[in-house]
């Protein structure tokens, strides 16, 4: 089972204060049980090949249904450890 992570950005950004635009988009990712490592410019989460397409249309439909401007979204494989 190939593991991929998954960066984004949900924008406009305002400094310590993520709007509902991150906090949904954010919320749409977890909904699959997957975690997510919210980050100050960045959030991310690692999800099977099968479930990341998925996830990520959720994800971008939570952000732009609550005002998102922009979403900037970076998939790679996980390397080996």
């Amino acid at each position: 089972m190939s593991l991929l992570v998954v960066e984004f950005t949900v924008e406009p950004f305002v400094e310590g204060q993520p709007g509902p635009h991150v906090t949904n988009a954010v919320a749409a990712v977890e909904q699959h049980g997957v975690k997510v490592d919210f980050g100050p410019f960045g959030s991310t989460f690692t999800a099977t090949e099968a479930v990341t397409p998925t996830v990520v249309a959720d994800m971008m439909r939570a952000a732009y249904a609550h005002g998102a401007t922009f979403v900037s979204v970076s998939v790679a494989r996980q390397s080996a450890s």
